[in-house]
């Protein structure tokens, strides 16, 4: 059973007419690994997941399915590189 995520990885980063392709070279990691995360194969870390969304422009929360809000979360006042 793929987990929830994978169909909201692939609806949100179409939604921004992105390729895997296009998400692995912003990651860091080749298509096929960025293919295997959002397909439920492989398991993300979490540093990655907080990428996903603010590359997203999500939370991690819609990502794993517990919220239905799309919109991020306000971030945090004074923190380094937000």
């Amino acid at each position: 059973m793929k987990p929830i995520y994978s169909d909201i990885l692939k609806e949100l980063r179409k939604d921004k007419k992105l390729t895997q392709q296009d998400m692995g070279d912003m990651m860091g990691i080749s298509q096929a690994t960025y293919c295997d995360y959002e397909n439920g194969v492989r398991r993300m870390p979490l540093s990655m997941l907080s990428f996903l969304a603010d590359t997203l422009g999500t939370s991690t929360d819609y990502i794993l399915g517990r919220t239905a809000e799309i919109r991020p979360y306000p971030k945090r006042p004074g923190r380094p590189g937000k």
